[in-house]
């Protein structure tokens, strides 16, 4: 029976650990990024609201916190002709396929005590990652047919 519990033990302690590329994409991941441009896969004119918070023109120029440790950070909207200020979330770097390198990110937008009013939360597509620079994906259906929205971070 001790060897049963001993063996439950250690493998609910390695499998809490996560795998060496979500431990390496969160240590690339910490500090701070700011959102350089958000582009379309269509061309066109479209009122997209990101993250159910802003327009693509108010999130571009926007600072971008990451506290791994934690898995909490916080960004702030600073285009004047937006509701500025800072916004706090959480968030999951989920390993999709080792071989391929290919993750999800996972971010939930909160409160100052990392409480979620409405629970909803936003699957991105972690579509690379490196000191420097940062890109996530979001494909959504417009029309019944995928559009992508790019946005393209890098580190300060």
């Amino acid at each position: 029976m001790k060897k049963i519990i001993l063996l439950l033990v250690v493998t609910t302690f390695l499998s809490c650990g996560g795998s060496k590329v979500v431990r390496q994409s969160q240590k690339t991941i910490k500090g701070q990024w700011l959102l350089n441009n958000i582009s379309y896969s269509e061309s066109g004119n479209f009122n997209v609201m990101l993250l159910n918070d802003a327009s693509k023109e108010c999130f571009e120029g926007s600072t971008w916190s990451f506290i791994p440790n934690n898995n909490t950070g916080i960004y702030t909207i600073n285009n004047q002709n937006c509701t500025t200020g800072e916004r706090n979330f959480v968030f999951t770097i989920q390993e999709v396929d080792e071989q391929t390198g290919l993750y999800d990110f996972l971010l939930k937008p909160t409160d100052a005590k990392n409480k979620s009013e409405t629970n909803q939360g936003f699957r991105l597509k972690l579509a690379q990652l490196s000191e420097f620079d940062m890109q996530w994906q979001q494909t959504v259906s417009v029309d019944g047919k995928p559009f992508t929205i790019n946005m393209n971070f890098s580190k300060q």
